[in-house]
């Protein structure tokens, strides 16, 4: 304990008048003030206002020096009111238990601000932003980002109108140049990237037609103001160019651009003039902005808490060290600090109890994160029973992958998907014009579709060196313990990149069926969540078996520097689906089912939204393909397990007291959300399904209801990072799954059979996905 006389008291004391004196005349310079004091309103103010009838007006410098007047209640402000941080920056606005909600007014001092509507501390609805520069901003915001349909003018004189996600140009949308340019269509992630026009203001030329990177990309053509044409397919690569030249009809000169090179449109496109404005980086956020604002204590009272804007709490002794170390230099320290997680943790856990637990009389067990697995699979070394066949796939793959071939554009001609374009090349033991010698036995190589598998591969920003050294580096593949339900043998890369599977000559059929949609949707919807297929291939061992050996190569879900914590397959139906293991044989691979599931998941309200469209797309198309039995493969990441293996919740499963549970909690980590909202740019690691912050709530399935699918939600809340898709989307409902569907009718509920048909599967599994993903709010 300090003692109150002790030089290090004196000079926090001193600190503390001399910041206050700072505060004060702070606060009288910009609102004009006399004497600081608190005034309570009178008892017919209380009566009309909006908010309770305890609120109170105050003025206050708070310890740090930071100012607030306004509207107060329960030792936070609540209604309307004005605060003043030490380093320059203010809110003006409303205000609900010491959050910034409803609309209101955040300005920097570097001369920028925001207008419009919060939510939970962050710039959430419709609002404009006024950069330092002078660039200002109309439209919709999500979790301080642009996110919807705005307009942005930048003071150069260039501006843009559409569609933006997640702080930059994505969707449709139209941009100006201050010279007379414009173009109009497509955007992805801050670039023009798509299907559009761009006219030139000068001369009234026009491009229609893709772009990639912000440069014609594929099929188009371009315009001249007398009405000549060139239609063709464009590359940055002169090599990859051809086109035809129309001449205007009325020209009075015949072909008079025929001298003209395409390359002009890239040099012009490169020049400054032609350049999309990059939006500046915001050095703090309002939802970064701590208050400096205690409970009060009294006699029993737990430790106080301190509050955020952004609805954290942290727990500490108010002892001198602690403010000292608390507000130098205007930084606090936050609960994703592990001390105060684990403070929290301990302080305040134990006081939750679920509602469901006390009716079986007593609190839940906590949960624990499974036991660690070795690595998955058994590397194929020499005299395994399937070295040979390691061999021919590795040797048939550089064969594929390396074969010159010219780049092929997006729009593919029909017959690339004809089940009969298939190439087949001998593979002798002592080589061949065209295949190295080697040390297995002979055999022949079949590529289906060849063109199409390394298109996908190029919409997939697949590097074909990287695919190569993936499966046909000097490191063995991996054999997955045993065959899965249908038989089929799992093999994956060293790098956990890739999972090689073999499939059945029905699954060939079906997916060669559905190819040419397969591609149209993935080329259509780049944020599928359809497992992505990289090639499609058939070894055939020549001599007396004459053994066929087709496999498809597939990305790996789980494929992360995360550690993959929990594993669930789930299609939502119950019969069967429940593993069979007891919890001690239960690691880190083991693959859970619907019935094992005891979480729903949370996504933040932007990433929910897309998520619904996406798996609506996806499963659109594989009901109109005839698909069924397909599954939502889900993995989870908990961010905070104790010494003991213990999945510490998250501060915003306990509420302090007099607060609504779960209103404005965090929607992730904060400390993470804030690193990520500073630094966009960091938001291309995060796509749907893929290393996806988010928090997982866990549920309970009562009792007397064993085949529960879904459990009921008890408040308690875990940081995850997940991963997830659908895969297994190869089984039509042919006339053996017609038959399972009418046997198993007999014996149980239809409803609870995984073999229905496809229309039925569709909206089964989607009305199940959407029971357990729901927004973050």
């Amino acid at each position: 304990m300090i003692n109150k006389d002790s030089g290090v008291m004196k000079a926090w004391e001193f600190t503390v008048r001399k910041t206050q004196a700072v505060a004060k005349k702070r606060a009288n310079s910009i609102f004009g003030l006399g004497t600081v004091y608190v005034q309570p309103q009178s008892h017919g103010e209380e009566e009309a206002s909006n908010h309770n009838n305890n609120n109170e007006h105050a003025e206050k410098v708070l310890p740090n020096g930071d100012y607030y007047k306004g509207q107060w209640a329960d030792s936070f402000p609540h209604g309307q009111g004005k605060y003043l941080w030490t380093d320059g920056c203010m809110y003006v606005g409303e205000w609900f238990k010491g959050k910034t909600m409803g609309r209101g007014r955040f300005s920097w001092p570097s001369g920028a601000t925001y207008e419009g509507e919060f939510k939970s501390g962050f710039m959430d609805g419709t609002g404009s932003y006024t950069a330092p520069n002078g660039d200002t901003y109309k439209g919709q915001w999500s979790m301080n980002l642009k996110h919807g349909q705005g307009v942005k003018c930048f003071v150069n004189g260039d501006r843009y109108e559409g569609e933006w996600k997640r702080g930059v140009e994505d969707g449709q949308g139209s941009y100006h140049w201050k010279n007379g340019n414009e173009y109009v269509g497509e955007w992805r992630n801050g670039c023009i990237w798509g299907k559009g026009s761009f006219v030139w203001g000068k001369s009234g030329n026009r491009y229609d037609g893709y772009w990639e990177d912000g440069m014609p990309k594929g099929s188009g053509s371009y315009k001249w103001g007398d009405g000549s044409v060139y239609v063709g397919n464009w590359s940055k690569d002169p090599r990859e160019q051809n086109g035809t030249y129309y001449p205007a009809e009325s020209s009075s000169e015949e072909g008079q651009h025929l001298e003209w090179d395409p390359q002009e449109v890239y040099s012009e496109l490169s020049g400054e003039a032609c350049q999309v404005c990059q939006g500046e980086k915001v050095s703090i956020l309002p939802s970064q902005k701590k208050l400096a604002v205690w409970r009060s204590t009294k006699a029993g009272d737990v430790k106080p808490r301190r509050r955020s804007v952004d609805g954290r709490v942290s727990v500490g002794l108010e002892k001198p060290s602690d403010r000292m170390n608390l507000w130098d230099g205007g930084v606090g320290v936050g609960v994703g600090t592990p001390t105060a997680v684990k403070e929290l943790h301990d302080d305040l856990l134990n006081m939750h109890v679920d509602d469901d637990a006390h009716s079986r009389g007593g609190p839940l067990p906590r949960l624990k994160a499974p036991r660690k697995s070795k690595r998955q699979g058994e590397t194929i070394c020499k005299g395994h029973k399937n070295f040979e066949l390691m061999l021919n796939l590795q040797l048939g793959i550089r064969h594929s992958v390396g074969r010159p071939a010219p780049s092929a554009s997006l729009d593919l001609k029909p017959s690339a998907f004809d089940p009969k374009e298939k190439v087949w090349t001998r593979f002798p033991p002592e080589g061949s014009k065209y295949t190295p010698p080697h040390q297995s036995c002979e055999f022949k190589w079949k590529d289906y579709c060849p063109v199409v598998f390394r298109t996908l591969r190029k919409l997939f920003k697949v590097d074909a060196a990287d695919y190569m050294i993936s499966i046909c580096g000097n490191d063995a593949l991996r054999e997955l313990s045993s065959p899965g339900k249908s038989g089929s043998f799992f093999y994956l890369t060293n790098d956990d990149r890739y999972m090689i599977k073999t499939m059945k000559k029905a699954e060939v059929k079906v997916l060669l069926r559905m190819l040419p949609a397969y591609y149209n949707h993935v080329r259509a919807f780049e944020n599928t969540l359809l497992i992505k297929f990289y090639g499609l291939h058939c070894v055939k061992l020549t001599g007396t078996a004459q053994k066929k050996v087709r496999f498809i190569i597939m990305g790996n879900l789980f494929c992360s520097e995360y550690t993959i914590h929990r594993r669930f397959d789930l299609k939502g139906s119950s019969l069967g689906r429940i593993t069979d293991k007891p919890e001690t044989e239960i690691d880190e691979t083991t693959i859970l089912k619907d019935l094992d599931l005891n979480f729903i998941f949370r996504l933040q309200k932007s990433w929910f939204q897309e998520f619904c469209r996406q798996l609506d797309r996806d499963c659109e198309l594989l009901e109109q393909e005839g698909i069924m039995d397909y599954s939502f493969l889900v993995g989870i990441h908990f961010r905070d397990i104790s010494a003991d293996r213990e999945l510490v919740p998250s501060e915003s499963s306990i509420n302090p007291p007099g607060e609504v549970e779960g209103e404005g909690t965090p929607r992730i980590s904060r400390a993470d959300m804030d690193q990520l909202l500073l630094d966009p740019s960091r938001w291309a690691s995060i796509k749907l399904g893929v290393n996806m912050p988010a928090r997982v709530e866990r549920t309970v399935r009562k009792g007397d209801c064993e085949l529960q699918l879904v459990g009921e939600p008890i408040g308690e809340f875990y940081e995850v990072v997940l991963f997830f898709g659908v895969i297994d989307i190869l089984q039509d409902y042919d006339i053996s799954k017609k038959l399972e569907h009418a046997y198993k009718s007999i014996q149980y509920d239809p409803t609870s059979i995984s073999a229905v048909d496809p229309r039925q599967y569709s909206r089964r599994f989607r009305d199940f996905i959407f029971r357990i993903f729901s927004e973050d709010s």
